[in-house]
């Protein structure tokens, strides 16, 4: 039998390696393409389901609106009670101020608050004598009435006789004497008619006079008591400004949060409203989520989102909804807003802050710090 050429048997081990090279290289593709067929249908079926329902950013961030402790009153620090970092309840103290000052002026005003009410007591004893000084002036009144009509009764009776006289002295029936006598007699009746007059003039005045300082005693307490005075309301009303300026020496929590930024030591003299440190109610805080303006086609308040933090990973979540978005983006509020006017301009994608209110269960379980990076994710198919 003759033997096969060595060529001839290359050769046909080269088309048999060739052949399975491209058989594995099709089978290769084939998988390639059935695996990025898959993926698209996968991706396609999950963009159906998933993607067209959801918009999403890793560009959020956690805030919160911190409250900035001041003082009411000014004074010197006697103790600080807190420091950064540390948990606090409201109403807790924080600072404490000399109330050295404080103690001085609620003493005074409660001096101030029982002489009005003395000096009430007083109007009122004072109105009392007044109108008992107005019974007797009215009688001494009535008295001069009385001493007027005598001296017009003896002033008639002088000037009648005195006329008698008169026609009888050029007869001689009359001396001269006695012409005199009843001259003198008829001046003398005159002169107590006038002074009784007087009298009644003098008496009304000082009746008048006395009715009115009734009237203006009166006016100053009608309608009043000892505690609805105007004086004496006046002086509680600076008794409870004593009073709550020595409560305000104590310095509180106005909420619970955690101490940040506390600037103040014991010993300095603080002014009224200097800030002494913040308060951050991690239990409170919200997250400020930018979207893209091309994403808030279908974003409505109040749909549910999801987020997670780089705090705590991807396997903790946290659930909030949308309470608000922005009056504008970010370079819009800047303190150098962007000029767009010039030949050169390219367009940037814009961002809008979009508040999210976070569930305070998951924030108490797992609290956050303002300022953290969150990843959010709108469910914008909820209605």
């Amino acid at each position: 039998m003759a033997e096969a050429d060595p060529g001839v048997l290359e050769g046909l081990e080269l088309d048999t390696a060739d052949a399975g090279r491209k058989a594995r290289r099709n089978k290769l593709l084939s998988i390639i393409g059935i695996a990025v067929l898959a993926a698209l249908l996968i991706y396609g079926a999950w963009y159906f389901l998933v993607g067209s329902r959801t918009i999403s950013t890793d560009n959020a961030y956690v805030g919160a609106d911190t409250a900035s402790v001041t003082p009411m009153v000014s004074g010197q620090v006697i103790e600080v009670a807190v420091a950064d970092t540390q948990v606090v309840r409201k109403g807790d103290v924080l600072v404490r101020l000399d109330d050295s000052e404080a103690r001085i002026a609620l003493a005074q005003a409660e001096a101030d608050l029982a002489k009005a009410r003395r000096q009430f007591g007083q109007a009122a004893a004072t109105s009392s004598a007044l109108a008992a000084q107005v019974q007797a002036r009215s009688a001494e009144e009535g008295r001069a009435r009385a001493q007027l009509s005598a001296a017009q009764a003896e002033f008639a009776k002088a000037s009648v006789d005195l006329e008698r006289r008169r026609k009888l002295a050029p007869g001689g029936a009359v001396s001269g004497d006695e012409l005199s006598s009843a001259t003198s007699a008829y001046a003398a009746a005159r002169a107590n008619l006038d002074l009784a007059r007087a009298g009644i003039s003098q008496a009304g005045a000082i009746r008048n006079a006395a009715s009115g300082e009734l009237a203006a005693n009166n006016a100053l307490i009608s309608g009043t008591t000892a505690v609805s005075s105007p004086d004496v309301l006046a002086a509680q009303a600076r008794l409870d400004l004593a009073r709550l300026n020595l409560e305000r020496t104590v310095v509180r929590a106005p909420i619970a949060g955690v101490i940040t930024r506390r600037s103040v030591q014991t010993g300095q003299r603080v002014g009224s409203g200097a800030p002494l440190m913040l308060i951050v109610p991690v239990e409170q805080v919200y997250v400020d989520a930018n979207f893209k303006e091309a994403q808030l086609r279908r974003l409505k308040i109040g749909q549910p989102v999801t987020l997670t933090s780089d705090l705590y990973g991807s396997g903790v979540e946290f659930h909030g909804k949308v309470v608000g978005m922005s009056g504008g983006t970010g370079s819009s509020f800047a303190l150098i807003p962007a000029q767009n006017a010039t030949g050169n301009w390219i367009k940037v994608v814009q961002r809008l802050p979009v508040r999210v209110a976070l569930d305070p269960r998951e924030l108490r379980a797992r609290p956050l710090r303002v300022g953290l990076s969150m990843e959010a994710v709108i469910d914008v198919s909820a209605q």
